[in-house]
């Protein structure tokens, strides 16, 4: 017990006593004294009633400051229990007051180095306001930064609009805006609410079409020098190091015969090697000199069946069942590219099933959204989660004998087409489309 509760007690204690002689003089009939206890009574409990709210306020006074985020004081225990505790409840809002704006710094500072754009809204009541937003995102659509996200209804009111079009829910799509009265530039939105008990977040991200195809050429082109500064070393390196020795070999005044089977030997290698760097390059042309395709109304159903015909053999050999579900559906194409790629697709799938007891590869066309989709489907190893964004770079390849161009030159030539070469993994196995436009 402090000093101050020690204090109250006395008091407490005095106005007891004095009550007494209160009572006491009162049965008496001596009104003076009787009075004058009184006024003692009423003087020591109006000091027991200003030490209790005297404590009440400084209690109140911490509690207000939690309330008010308002964390400048330093109060400090007195031994009395409410005062006692509230410091403690002061002191921990205040280290969970600056954990919070700690973390609160860290995550924007994070989301301000993003590439792309975000913005949050909360909703408060029936309007919505900004939570967050990053430079990115006012970077990209060239305005000022707004708390009421109406504001932004007179700055970019194309893109509000779409905003509001959404109706405030999860959404992904692509679109085309005018900033500042310039050209139409093309973007993609995403967008995805997020509610909790008390509150309800709106998730916008803004990213320009154009940046993200420049990121996805520059990754392209530093795989491929990548792969084809590899296939340029492991070509041109054994080759310099067998002419340096024939350069040895020949400036010897007699060359023994030891020598001269060495020297027909490098040369050989020599020989090997320069037909490999040359399929390697022809190979190259393949890819980036793709003829203009002859188009022409085909039958896709009887492509698929040359197809299937000119690798019987194969299938024969590997003693692969062939399942195929062929509709009747005529495509604006150039065949002899269309059979290729086709070709090119059973022979990854006849590797793919290489491993399996029974061997099984599918092929279907169906009419889906006015889209053609050839399937070529197989029951084979799959395609691992670590390859699977590689497999269309040119000379990617996880055959000892491949070119590492077939899936490349494939989706090439259904681009060529208008349309798209689609991958997705199968519970067994792996299934390629080839969609066309119709």
């Amino acid at each position: 017990m402090n000093k101050k509760n020690y204090i109250r007690l006395i008091y407490i204690v005095l106005s007891i006593v004095s009550g007494m002689f209160c009572y006491h003089f009162f049965l008496e009939g001596k009104w003076i004294n009787v009075i004058l206890f009184a006024l003692v009574i009423v003087v020591l409990l109006s000091l027991v009633n200003a030490s209790l709210l005297s404590q009440t306020a400084a209690a109140e006074k911490i509690i207000l400051s939690i309330v008010r985020k308002d964390f400048s004081l330093f109060p400090s225990e007195d031994g009395t229990e409410l005062t006692d505790s509230s410091v403690r409840l002061y002191y921990q809002s205040k280290n969970e007051h600056f954990s919070l704006s700690s973390y609160k710094l860290l995550y924007e500072s994070i989301l301000d180095r993003l590439d792309i754009g975000l913005m949050i809204l909360s909703k408060k009541e029936s309007d919505w306001e900004v939570f967050y937003v990053n430079p990115v995102f006012l970077n990209i659509l060239q305005v000022p930064k707004y708390n009421s996200w109406n504001l932004y209804a007179n700055k970019i009111p194309e893109f509000f609009n779409i905003i509001e079009q959404t109706q405030y829910e999860s959404s992904q799509e692509f679109f085309d805006i005018s900033i500042r009265h310039n050209a139409k530039q093309s973007f993609s939105l995403r967008t995805k609410q997020v509610q909790n008990v008390q509150d309800s977040f709106y998730i916008i991200t803004l990213e320009s079409v154009q940046k993200i195809i420049e990121q996805k050429e520059k990754l392209a082109w530093n795989n491929l020098m990548k792969v084809i500064s590899h296939e340029l070393l492991n070509t041109l390196t054994p080759v310099n190091s067998l002419i340096q020795n024939l350069e040895y070999i020949s400036n010897q005044e007699v060359v023994d015969k030891e020598d001269q089977q060495e020297m027909k030997e490098s040369l050989a290698i020599i020989n090997s090697k320069s037909r490999q760097l040359l399929n390697f390059v022809d190979n190259y042309r393949q890819v980036a000199e793709l003829p203009k395709p002859l188009m022409a109304n085909v039958s896709l159903k009887k492509i698929t069946e040359t197809a299937i015909a000119f690798l019987k053999q194969e299938f024969d050999k590997n003693t692969i069942t062939v399942i195929a579900d062929l509709e009747e559906q005529f495509v604006y194409a150039d065949q002899k590219m269309i059979e290729r790629c086709l070709i090119n697709l059973f022979l990854n799938a006849i590797y793919a099933v290489n491993g399996k007891e029974e061997k099984i590869i599918r092929t279907d066309i169906q009419l889906k959204n006015n889209r053609l989709i050839l399937s070529i489907s197989d029951n084979g190893c799959g395609i691992t989660d670590e390859i699977k964004d590689k497999i269309f770079l040119p000379f990617f390849t996880t055959r000892n004998s491949g070119s590492g161009i077939g899936l490349t030159l494939s989706k090439s030539i259904m681009e060529a087409h208008k349309g798209y070469l689609n991958y997705q993994n199968l519970e067994e196995g792996s299934c390629f489309e080839m969609w066309f436009v119709i």
